[in-house]
């Protein structure tokens, strides 16, 4: 397997760093551990671990209404790429914005021990920067939306001692679907019609078998429990988790472009995750669950992936929706 990162994943795309605008950040990180994680079968197939800890970006006068909180690797992404881009409506609104990473490069949060130390670090954010536990948001681009909702899956499961005040779930185009992601992946290295398809499919497949102990064929239920919405999952067993929160999902419409450039069909995308988690969660009751399609010509960037579906987004829009889930 070749391992290029300008070819790196769909769900796990680079994006250039937006520039940062809050007046305080704060920076605190543990020395990185001199080893590296395999994501494939040949010699060369390594990622390096990352720096443990958290960047926070406060609202230049010191007055914090609210907490956005998003999971990004300290390193890989350039640091806390996603959050940057809406620093400068938080910092108006009065949010403080802190990215939190683990050690572990693309972290699936497959252990329950990535998670419990991703919420070991929002504690220790909260408790020395006096952060107030109100209206905090959740919000996750790509992977990371994944590990928003296997957070609170955590946090819901555990009862910890600490617990966020959580007012609101963002997720921008991610794979939710575990048993869909998969296949997608099979298919691309059957196909074999486009290289960063083929390196993305063959990535993603060998982390899952190595993770989840098989394939969907073999494990099903494996695929299941880890995925936060599956279609093929009858039970729906983990809406519960998430039907109490407004929830706002984001999705990019690109067929064309992907059937030109990689020729994926409609399944082969994360779109059909952010559909089917907004329409369980309003099965499941929850009015209060919206679902944000963007279609070509809204776009901001030539670029289809999940950074730039983050991009397009009308971070002014999102900040307002988020104040409005808010309490004073």
């Amino acid at each position: 397997m070749k391992l290029g990162l300008k070819s790196i994943i769909i769900i796990l795309a680079i994006w250039t760093i937006m520039p940062t605008y809050a007046q305080d950040i704060i920076e605190a990180y543990s020395k990185v551990k001199n080893d590296s994680l395999r994501i494939g079968k040949l010699d060369t197939d390594f990622l390096k671990f990352t720096e443990e800890g958290y960047t926070l970006a406060l609202p230049d006068n010191g007055k914090v209404n609210g907490v956005l909180i998003f999971f990004e690797d300290a390193k890989f992404d350039n640091k806390n790429n996603s959050a940057k881009q809406i620093y400068s409506q938080s910092n108006e609104a009065g949010y403080g914005v802190l990215s939190v990473s683990t050690e572990i490069p693309l972290d699936f949060f497959f252990s329950n021990t990535s998670i419990l130390d991703a919420h070991k670090t929002i504690g220790k954010a909260f408790k020395e920067n006096k952060l107030p536990n109100k209206n905090v948001f959740l919000m996750g681009v790509g992977l990371s939306g994944h590990c928003v909702l296997k957070y609170v899956e955590f946090v819901k499961k555990t009862n910890p001692s600490f617990i966020l005040d959580i007012s609101g779930l963002v997720v921008c185009d991610a794979p939710l679907d575990w048993v869909r992601q998969y296949n997608e992946g099979k298919r691309d290295r059957r196909i074999n019609f486009d290289e960063g398809a083929v390196w993305e499919g063959t990535f993603s497949n060998f982390i899952l078998e190595k993770n989840l102990n098989g394939t969907p064929s073999t494990h099903l239920e494996n695929y299941l429990e880890f995925s936060t919405y599956s279609y093929s999952d009858k039970t729906n067993r983990h809406i519960q988790y998430f039907k109490e929160y407004p929830v706002r999902a984001y999705m990019e419409v690109a067929i064309e472009y992907w059937l030109e450039k990689k020729r994926k069909t409609t399944i082969d995308n994360n779109g059909p995750d952010m559909v089917g988690l907004i329409a369980q969660l309003k099965l499941a009751g929850n009015e209060n669950s919206d679902l944000v399609i963007f279609y070509p010509q809204d776009s901001k960037t030539e670029k289809k992936n999940t950074a730039a579906t983050w991009v397009t987004v009308d971070k002014d829009e999102l900040i307002d929706w988020v104040k409005m889930q808010s309490f004073n």
